[in-house]
């Protein structure tokens, strides 16, 4: 009984550690892709007008643009979660993902699958953080 006692206290201490870390981690990375969703709105915005989810599907199917750029902008309307990107964003999704896919060099399916998930009723719990006034 004595061996419990003496390893509870550094237990707690370890634990308390370990989740605040954790927290911490949780509310940088949540924060840290707050900033960037609303960057890209934010030049979208400039470049196309209209809200931020308009914006950033002009965005998408800008075919002068680079597909660096429209991958980017498939990932912050997933983060968005705004359900009126999801025709947009299924109009370019065809269900096929390559086992490697160059970011660089073509319209990213996984990003698309993944969007397509968030924008259609999925759980993105980093959104808590940033999601308020955007458009």
């Amino acid at each position: 009984m004595k061996f419990f006692s003496k390893i509870k206290k550094p237990f707690i201490y370890l634990f308390s550690l370990g989740l605040s870390l954790f927290l911490l981690f949780f509310v940088v990375t949540s924060t840290w892709i707050g900033y960037d969703v609303k960057s890209k709105c934010r030049q979208a915005k400039l470049d196309y007008g209209g809200t931020c989810t308009q914006a950033l599907s002009s965005l998408l199917k800008d075919e002068n643009r680079s597909f660096s750029s429209r991958n980017s902008a498939i990932w912050a309307l997933g983060q968005l979660g705004d359900s009126s990107s999801l025709p947009v964003l299924q109009n370019f999704y065809t269900g096929y993902i390559p086992d490697r896919e160059p970011f660089n060099e073509m319209i990213s399916q996984y990003e698309l699958k993944k969007a397509i998930k968030l924008v259609d009723g999925g759980t993105n719990i980093t959104a808590i953080f940033w999601r308020y006034n955007l458009n």
